[in-house]
């Protein structure tokens, strides 16, 4: 099969946040008597803000497209007045924005916002310069309000932990609707139009706590004035708004009052010197999201240390969209039990230590094991949470400062599978390309991957694509989260068996001619070996092993041939498994064999689950590469280190994290330095974990808490969070973002890059740095991938993906022309199937699932200190099925014990249609480490990259006695019902007896409903 040439504008277009319409061809418009250059089928308001005509537009958002509710952008196109937003460009327009039919509709169209709007701007905690309402009305210098406010009746909604609702504040501009419908498309909010008193609901009218809203912000985000706000904001954010209620509501009368006689003018006047005092005071900071790693960027405003609220907008992976934790999960950085001195083992207690006498401890106690018993009994554990600086000292130290190739990252964990397939495949074990390709797939797969729980925001993209028609979506997983009820359609194979499928299929469309001929003849090497590995992987053996039948797998073998753009999406559910490599490769094979790398909307995604672990394996935190994955013992790699370092490299491969705590247990690893990691509770086999640690010499554990691994320490150093440090981070597309510092390190604790710095120079290597720049500066002249990476090209929200060459050009997309082989040619890999070690068995009769949820991050360390979060979902349980339940008679809220071969766990049962048949699944996160799912996995693991084979657990449920509360609280949205609608329906508000146009005139309606929908991304 062959593919057209698919770029430029044959595609939706890129801009920040959600991927908008094509654009047509380049035409002229008439603007205000000016020619400007348009694009055929564009938004009309487009053009005008390009060419920077002041326009009112109170509904409008670039990132949400045309709404058409408010009509403020009213302009007399062709003579006629009608909406800016709402009408698509057309070659040769006259459009007059000033006429006085225009004005007259702009000014009707505002006064009849400001009517649903108690306006009090002076004492508003909205009054921060950037209230879209507010700064109307300056454009449109109105100085009367015509039409008095009338309350709406509707009580202020402060159900949600984290924001409010107002009515009598709301404008019904539809923003927030439109945001939760298709941008976040959790569809939770809609406007009953045909109500008397139209409001926004939830859920058709439930409290927004009891709603199936998950809290990610976007309707906050949008909001254009105060209708919707951070309860972090109310009362902390303006010179006035501090004050007690009764005097607070006396000063918004008298702002009113004097409204009537003076003018809103002088009163606005007042407002905007208060807005501009804020400055002072209020600091707005950009950073990078410390969660997963779709790497959304925003400002942080706060006031010293308080947190006032989040605000995206410009992040080029989210623009306005967060979750819940990007959102609001930042309260952990302010936690009353942050460790904010050092501590020292004295006996079974710790003592507080100043930072000299820790330092000079570390440094002496590792200098002795060195001199001791060598460099190798020495390991070193870098954080996925800190800066891709950081984690390049980490590694710098373990082999300049400690001569050893004994370092590892969290990443052996999770994504070290999909590193080595794509490795072995393209080239470069990395994403292939950037969440714009994959909203702009026209088929995307996921395989074992929870991606709107453990990738929110990633994941509104791909809901985004498929909601408005231009993608479909098919789920591979064997248990049914939300992308998977979402799809098209989904698919339960066997656990474990994604590999004989993925061969199944690429067999098939081998044998049947369906491959793309021309990209593998131009492109791939080892066609022949390959076919020749997939033999016996026929569709009724790949039945037999998967349960999904022959027709199924035909079908799809069909579909993914036939598709003009591919994208697939895997996580944990394929890497860790015993043939997590192999899967991964078989998934890079499939794409290869259909010509599915190198253009726009194809190509393979292991998606990452921490901020950073994507930059930590860049930075060489593994033992057998440095930065950049050049090899330990690459002659050119040798040579630039020698150089930088004055070292030479050693050519043997480390320990990785599973090996070294084998080796401590051997007594071959004395000393272990542990930054920022959870190892006692996110390895597999936590009782064996726990056992490596005990048997150390000597342990340093770096982290912002007393963690239940630096129980095991002998020093604890207190790190800074990420708020209070300037780094970079990568995220899952190769994309390298600065955060700046929001606020100073936290009293007695200090950022893991000096920590590293002061220990190297008590062992003699004085560094020098000063500021995480000069850093990135020596990644640079080290690593050919980071060549062209500096601060300066990183100011504000300016990102890179690497690989960066030395003039700063960037590759977003990659293998456009060759793949990262020598030849330039891709490598068809001829992998092998490894079954479960652990199925199910007479004794252990059950099949172990694990996973994120939506609410928590990981272990809980960072979730479980933000309150609201915890009140949603307070503690782990565990998912069975209600066939499940009901042979066994158990219901929701009753005690149970999970018991494996390695350990037991004591959880409250939820059932649910999620899971099915002999399958439980259980969050990674636990209130308690002696609830940690990972006290029942096992040791083995993947036989390519050791990642522990987490999902290859098997064991047995033990009914309790006692029976308690859903373990799932009735405040979760989980328990929700959402009202899917096209958006926010604006026809319905036209329809309504009492909506006439402003000035009486008649809209364009017919080009406008056409206008939206393209902007929308809609099929022609």
């Amino acid at each position: 099969m062959g593919h057209r040439d698919v770029s430029g504008d044959d595609v939706i277009r890129s801009t920040v946040g959600p991927t908008r319409a094509a654009r047509g061809a380049q035409v002229a418009v008439m603007v205000d008597g000016v020619e400007r250059v348009a694009w055929l089928g564009e938004p009309l308001i487009e053009v005008i803000n390009r060419a920077q005509v002041p326009l009112a537009q109170v509904c409008y958002h670039e990132q949400l497209g045309p709404i058409q509710s408010c009509d403020t952008c009213a302009v007399e196109i062709d003579g006629v007045v009608g909406r800016a937003c709402g009408t698509p460009v057309r070659a040769g327009m006259v459009v007059r924005t000033q006429t006085n039919a225009a004005r007259a509709a702009q000014r009707d169209a505002y006064d009849r916002i400001v009517a649903n709007h108690d306006l009090y701007c002076t004492v508003c905690d909205n009054n921060n310069g950037n209230c879209t309402v507010h700064n109307t009305l300056g454009v449109l210098g109105i100085d009367h309000q015509n039409r008095p406010f009338q309350p709406k009746g509707y009580e202020k909604d402060m159900s949600n932990p984290f924001y409010r609702y107002d009515p009598d504040q709301c404008i019904l501009c539809g923003r927030c609707v439109e945001a939760c419908q298709n941008v976040q498309v959790n569809e939770t909010l809609s406007i009953n139009w045909e109500a008397e008193q139209p409001r926004v609901l939830w859920d058709g009218g439930k409290p927004i706590g009891e709603s199936s809203c998950v809290s990610c912000g976007h309707c906050v985000t949008v909001c254009p004035c105060n209708a919707l706000q951070e309860k972090s904001m109310l009362g902390e954010a303006g010179l006035f708004t501090g004050i007690p209620l009764p005097v607070w509501n006396a000063a918004i009368d008298v702002v009113k009052g004097v409204e009537a006689s003076s003018g809103l003018k002088p009163i606005m006047n007042v407002s905007e010197i208060e807005s501009a005092a804020r400055d002072r005071y209020i600091k707005k900071t950009k950073t990078v999201c410390t969660y997963c790693g779709v790497g959304c960027s925003f400002d942080v405003w706060t006031d010293e240390r308080h947190i006032l609220k989040v605000e995206p907008g410009l992040g080029h992976a989210n623009g306005i969209s967060t979750c819940v934790k990007g959102k609001f999960g930042w309260d952990y950085v302010n936690s009353e039990d942050r460790l904010t001195s050092p501590l020292i083992r004295d006996g079974d207690r710790f003592r507080e230590a100043t930072w000299d006498e820790a330092l000079a401890l570390v440094a002496r106690r590792f200098t002795e094991i060195r001199a001791a018993k060598g460099p190798d009994a020495l390991a070193f554990v870098a954080s996925s949470k800190a800066s891709n600086e950081e984690a390049f000292l980490v590694q710098k130290f373990a082999r300049q400062v400690i001569g050893t190739n004994n370092v590892d990252n969290c990443s052996r964990y999770c994504q070290s599978p999909a590193s080595k397939g794509l490795s072995l495949t393209v080239g470069i074990g990395g994403d292939s390309g950037t969440i714009k390709d994959i909203e702009n797939a026209s088929l995307v797969i996921t395989v074992g991957s929870n991606t709107a729980e453990s990738h929110p925001v990633l994941a509104t993209r791909v809901k985004r694509a498929q909601k408005l028609g231009r993608t479909r979506v098919i789920v591979f997983d064997i248990r049914e989260h939300e992308l998977a009820r979402r799809a098209d359609e989904f698919h339960r194979p066997n656990p474990g068996t994604d590999f004989v499928w993925l061969a199944a299929v690429s067999k098939f469309i081998l044998d049947n001619g369906l491959e793309d001929k021309t990209f593998l003849a131009e492109r791939v090497n080892g066609l022949e070996e390959f076919r020749a590995s997939i033999e016996e992987y026929t569709l009724e053996r790949a039945e037999r092993e998967t349960g999904l039948s022959a027709a199924t797998l035909e079908a799809l073998a069909r579909r993914i041939a036939g598709e003009e753009r591919v994208c697939i999406l895997w996580a944990m559910g394929v890497t860790q498994q015993c043939g997590g490599t192999d899967t991964s490769a078989a998934i890079s094979n499939l794409l290869l064999i259909t010509g599915n790398y190198g253009r726009l909307g194809t190509g393979a995604y292991p998606l990452r689950g921490h901020n950073n672990v994507q930059g930590a394996s860049d930075m060489g935190a593994q033992p057998d590469a440095v930065s950049g994955y050049q090899k330990i013992d690459d002659p050119l790699a040798v040579q630039r280190h020698e150089r930088e370092w004055g070292i030479q490299l050693r050519p043997e491969r480390g320990l990785d994290n599973t090996q070294m705590i084998d080796a401590a247990i051997r007594g071959e690893l004395r000393a272990m330095w542990i930054t920022g990691e959870e190892m006692s509770l996110t390895d597999a086999n936590a009782n064996h974990l726990q056992e490596g640690f005990e048997a150390l010499e000597f342990l340093v554990v770096q982290d912002l808490y007393f963690t239940n691994t630096a129980r095991f320490a002998d020093v604890v150093l207190p790190a800074a969070a990420s708020l209070e440090k300037e780094g970079t981070f990568t995220n899952t597309e190769r994309r390298i973002q600065r955060l700046y510092e929001v606020m100073p390190p936290l009293k007695g604790t200090k950022p893991d890059w000096q920590i590293y710095t002061a220990v190297a120079e008590r062992m003699g290597h004085r560094w020098g740095y000063t500021h995480p720049a000069q850093i990135m500066d020596e990644i640079a002249r080290l690593t050919p991938f980071f060549a062209g990476v500096s601060y300066d090209r990183l100011e504000g929200y300016d990102t890179l993906c690497w690989p960066v060459a030395e003039d700063g050009t960037d590759q977003p997309l990659l293998y456009t022309e060759r793949f990262n082989f020598p030849d330039g040619k891709a490598r068809l890999y001829a992998g092998e199937y490894r079954p479960r070690q652990q199925a199910p068995n007479d004794q252990f009769d059950l099949h172990l699932n694990s996973g994120r949820m939506l609410e928590h991050f990981h272990e809980g360390n960072m979730t479980f200190r933000v309150a609201g979060i915890a009140a949603k979902a307070p503690d782990a349980f565990v998912e069975i099925s209600p066939e499940l339940a009901a042979e066994r008679n158990i219901q929701s809220g009753h005690w149970a014990r999970l018991v494996s071969e390695h350990g037991a766990v004591r959880l409250q049962v939820l059932v649910t249609g999620r899971v099915s048949g002999n399958q439980v699944f259980v969050p990674m996160n636990a209130r308690k480490a002696e609830d940690a799912v990972n006290r029942l996995t096992g040791s083995q693991g993947d036989a390519t990259t050791n990642t522990p084979a987490y999902k290859d657990t098997r064991v047995r449920l033990d009914v309790l006695h006692d029976v308690g509360p859903n373990p799932l609280p009735a405040t979760n949205p989980r328990w929700g019902h959402p009202t899917p609608q096209d958006g926010v329906e604006v026809e319905r508000k036209w329809a309504r007896p009492d909506y006439v146009f402003p000035g009486g005139l008649l809209p364009m309606h017919g080009d406008s409903l056409n206008a939206r929908a393209d902007a929308l991304g809609a099929d022609d």
